[in-house]
């Protein structure tokens, strides 16, 4: 949605939806009547977009968001993972889409994994610095956001989160958006009195969770970015984080490490971090280098860069979404 905003500021944009096979068909029109098809993650849907984009001649842009080009069979994750036309939709894709933009150095090293191309650069996701923001007096809580399906709780580390709760019982742990399934089996596996397990809540309560937060804990298996990380650290958040995947890129020197599923050593950091007096060098690292104004210039310098037809203010150059 942020893409397609920004998008629009400067093009045309025609939204496709998809939400099922057929669905394809409803692409053609939008693609013959574009300069340019942009798409989210190399699956089915941006497979129909490139192969429709290469006949009838026009460019095309994909996103790699990161569970499209993983492959971690340890814990059942990543279309990689999956029955072999997924994994030659996204093969297609990146073979064939004149451009892959990934959203970390981390993702780019996994399309570069599955197919060798010049084609991928990085331009990390952007947070609206304006609506994540610090505000009011922090507290002694430490938050972690867990929404998704499958394995959620190995690929998030939210045992760790939980069992390190245990090491501080006057401190308050917060887990978000989680499914009744998985509320169920934390509660089974680690209960504790200082650890509240939730559903999904609004983006103003979860503006509101981040901006009382003291720390934010992104304990993942691995994370393509970590949107809500990015969030939280804008919101004056001191990160807790694993070394796995982009969060070393996002965190720099600004958090603290632990290694993925070790309960202790999380107690530790979280320790040091509710410590912490430096509440601004998060948001700061934040706002240079992954504001929602910096991935908007990148990706207008791209279309201008490579030479693309569409051209900035010209309402009759249209880009297909899909």
């Amino acid at each position: 949605m942020q893409d397609y905003e920004i998008l629009s500021k400067h093009f045309s944009v025609e939204k496709v939806y998809f939400r099922q096979p057929k669905d394809v068909l409803h692409m053609i029109a939008p693609i013959w009547r574009s300069d340019l098809s942009f798409s989210w993650f190399a699956s089915g849907h941006s497979f129909a977009a490139v192969l429709f984009s290469r006949i009838l001649g026009k460019r095309s842009i994909v996103v790699a968001g990161g569970y499209d080009v993983a492959f971690e069979p340890e814990i059942d994750y990543g279309q990689y993972t999956l029955k072999w036309h997924k994994r030659k939709y996204a093969d297609f894709v990146l073979r064939y889409a004149d451009a892959i933009l990934a959203v970390s150095e981390f993702t780019k090293g996994e399309v570069m994994a599955r197919f060798k191309t010049e084609k991928v650069e990085v331009i990390y996701n952007g947070i609206d610095m304006d609506k994540f923001r610090p505000k009011g007096n922090k507290e002694n809580l430490v938050i972690t956001v867990a929404s998704g399906s499958g394995n959620v709780i190995r690929l998030k580390g939210l045992d760790a989160f939980v069992k390190a709760a245990g090491y501080h019982p006057k401190i308050q742990f917060l887990v978000l958006g989680l499914s009744e399934a998985d509320k169920k089996s934390l509660s089974s596996c680690c209960p504790s009195a200082n650890v509240d397990l939730r559903g999904q809540v609004s983006q103003e309560e979860l503006i509101g969770h981040y901006q009382k937060a003291k720390v934010y804990c992104q304990l993942s298996y691995r994370e393509s970015f970590g949107f809500a990380l990015a969030e939280a650290m804008a919101c004056g958040c001191v990160p807790v984080v694993t070394r796995r995947g982009a969060l070393p890129e996002l965190v720099g020197d600004t958090g603290y490490f632990v290694p993925y599923a070790d309960p202790e050593a999380t107690a530790v950091a979280v320790q040091k971090a509710i410590g912490s007096s430096d509440r601004i060098g998060a948001r700061r690292r934040i706002e240079t280098r992954f504001s929602l104004k910096i991935r908007e210039g990148c990706l207008l310098m791209k279309l201008q860069r490579d030479n693309y037809k569409c051209n900035l203010g010209s309402p009759g150059k249209r880009q297909s979404e899909a």
